[in-house]
């Protein structure tokens, strides 16, 4: 039986990763998925494979996200998920001491202004009907600190705190819209294939990258993707303003036995 039948979702950054399989999987669960990315070529491509549709958004700008709710006046689900590491164009300091001010602001401006205006359209898009479920895509680097990528770190932490304010408003309004976060560790997206590469030692490489990781693997997009349903649907409708770990293990601890 089909969990979100009917519903209207809108996911960001949904070209590729963790954006692409939530957006896969709402349809398959029946939803009425609205895929949007800055990358309008890969964006129609991946709408077009899944059976969705497609709007052009760059999250950063105002006039972008006015144009989308006059598109679409009324939604049940946000999924903010657009979100960039600042690692994009090559590797740059990111570290306290020697991050640019502009460098540091570009990850903020996609990240945490891209999450703020997106939780402001949902909270219009919602408020008629009463009810919603927005979900926005923090990471496991919102929860400690990571010093080479400060500034990634710090706008996933402060998505994670501006969940909980939005979760909190909406209660306080009387409405069940909903707000959570997700806090994803090592998921094997596109964003670690520099790191990884296709040599021969390949295997090795996942291996290292995942060694601290309980259970020794990264995570897959569709195992985030199972969340979001999970937090989308109805079968949720008395969480709000939590937060859900995949990381393997990461934040409970070492599985090593004692020494």
């Amino acid at each position: 039986m089909h969990k979100l039948t009917n519903k209207i979702c809108v996911v960001t950054g949904a070209a590729r990763g963790i954006g692409r399989a939530i957006a896969a999987r709402f349809h398959a669960e029946g939803a009425r998925v609205i895929l949007t990315d800055i990358d309008e070529e890969a964006g129609a491509a991946a709408a077009a494979e899944i059976g969705c549709r497609f709007i052009a958004l760059d999250v950063r700008e105002e006039a972008d996200w006015a144009r989308l709710a006059e598109a679409v006046p009324a939604i049940d689900v946000m999924v903010n998920n657009a979100g960039v590491t600042g690692f994009e164009q090559g590797m740059v300091a990111h570290d306290p001491e020697h991050a640019t001010l502009a460098d540091w602001r570009a990850v903020h401006h996609v990240n945490l202004d891209g999450t703020f205006l997106g939780c402001r359209y949902a909270i219009g898009a919602m408020k008629a009907q009463g009810s919603g479920s927005i979900i926005n895509i923090s990471s496991r680097s919102g929860l400690v600190g990571i010093p080479l990528a400060a500034a990634y770190a710090s706008s996933k932490a402060a998505i994670r705190n501006h969940s909980k304010s939005v979760a909190l408003y909406c209660a306080q309004q009387g409405w069940a819209i909903r707000c959570n976060s997700i806090h994803p560790a090592a998921i094997l997206t596109p964003m670690w294939e520099s790191m990884i590469g296709d040599g021969p030692d390949r295997e090795a490489r996942m291996a290292a990258l995942v060694a601290d990781t309980p259970l020794k693997r990264f995570g897959t997009s569709d195992e985030v993707a199972t969340v979001a349903v999970m937090l989308a649907s109805d079968e949720a409708t008395y969480i709000t303003g939590t937060e859900v770990n995949i990381d393997g293990g990461l934040l409970a601890g070492s599985a090593a036995a004692p020494g």
